[in-house]
């Protein structure tokens, strides 16, 4: 076990939470399986996975609700199985459902979880003022919990886990059953709260992830499948860029500028947007910016850009791609055919990775903005 503060890497950056070898079993059943990854000092990470992916079973093993069957997780470089209560001193959890006493008055129901945590650093007072004003509940101290909405019993919620002031955060669904309004209120508080802790935001909601988290770490079947920021997350799985350019000039010709373009491996039209333009789908090569050659090339051609549009997927894209490509990988393994069948010509075999052809692609136009998706072949 480390003792006396986080792990510091080489570059000097503190490692809060540390999860290395963990896995959970229930059964035959492995909810999460040798899991491992790091989260830094001051970042707020995003933790996503779908339903049964093992995000639950990873936060209660790392704020110790959970025992695992082996590897081991570090709060501030404390081993959360070695020393629970002093790990758990770091930690500030908001579970799904807020644990909240509704007969009690927010004032009541903090000084009631002060002396639940035991904390002793900091003056009582002067502590639980200081958090209600960082939460936005100095006007509703002395009111009953029953009689919040569901937005201010959710910032009741983060109180109690900011009692004690820990340096890590673990926030499962804040946003939950919100209205807009209040989604936008607590998400500027939890931004607000990043500033100088370490926060692990659990959600459904993707938008959530892309406004507040810096990065983004995704579990399926037990295992990390992804971790990287928002923005590199679709270079992950696309390993290229690809852009729609609108460009006024002769199609053929513009077709060959585009295509003599160095880092360029495909280009070529998709439809007349408007008398004398057309919309070209062009292909870089893996790590290859080509917007700047691209705008060199046309104008001294003379045929001007109108527009211009990154075909990046969107996080949700990412998410479904991420988790559906596991699954249909774990699904292939594990599936034995029972009988072999006869070769099927090739046009109706081919394999749905291959299917990224210009063919495959449906643009819907509007107006001057329009959307450029790859349809997914059936399966």
């Amino acid at each position: 076990m480390t003792e006396g503060g986080p792990n510091t890497d080489q570059e000097g950056i503190n490692r809060m939470i540390e999860v290395s070898g963990l896995t959970k079993t229930y059964g035959k059943k492995r909810g999460i399986d040798r899991l491992n990854f790091t989260i830094n000092d001051g970042e707020i990470v995003g933790f996503l996975g779908p339903n049964g992916a093992g995000k639950s079973t990873t936060m209660n093993i790392i704020t110790g609700y959970l025992s695992a069957n082996s590897g081991a997780a570090r709060i501030g470089g404390i081993d959360v199985l070695e020393d629970p209560v002093a790990a758990k001193r770091n930690i500030g959890y908001l579970p799904e459902q807020p644990p909240l006493y509704l007969d009690m008055t927010v004032e009541e129901y903090l000084n009631f979880i002060y002396d639940l945590k035991g904390v002793k650093e900091f003056a009582r007072k002067a502590h639980i003022a200081e958090i209600c004003e960082l939460v936005g509940l100095k006007d509703h101290y002395k009111r009953l919990i029953r009689n919040l909405s569901k937005g201010y019993k959710q910032r009741v919620g983060l109180a109690q886990a900011l009692i004690g002031n820990p340096e890590v955060l673990i926030l499962d669904e804040p946003t939950v059953g919100l209205d807009p309004k209040q989604i936008i209120e607590i998400r500027n508080v939890i931004k607000n709260l990043g500033k100088n802790r370490t926060i692990i935001l659990s959600t459904h909601i993707l938008q959530e992830v892309s406004a507040i988290c810096e990065r983004v770490l995704v579990i399926n079947n037990g295992q990390i499948v992804a971790d990287d920021r928002p923005d590199n997350l679709s270079a992950l799985i696309t390993g290229d860029r690809k852009l729609v350019v609108r460009v006024a000039g002769p199609k053929d010709t513009v077709r060959h500028i585009l295509r003599s373009i160095e880092g360029v491996q495909f280009a070529d039209v998709t439809v007349q947007s408007e008398k004398g333009s057309y919309d070209f789908l062009v292909e870089a090569k893996p790590n290859v910016d080509i917007r700047k050659p691209m705008f060199t090339a046309l104008a001294k051609a003379g045929y001007p850009i109108l527009q211009l549009k990154s075909m990046d997927l969107s996080l949700e894209d990412i998410f479904i791609k991420l988790t559906e490509d596991k699954k249909k990988v774990k699904t292939s393994q594990n599936k034995q055919p029972k009988k072999a069948k006869p070769a099927e010509p090739a046009a109706e075999t081919k394999p749905a990775e291959e299917n990224d052809s210009f063919d495959s692609l449906d643009v819907n136009m509007s107006g001057a903005d329009f959307d450029f998706d790859e349809k997914e072949s059936e399966n």
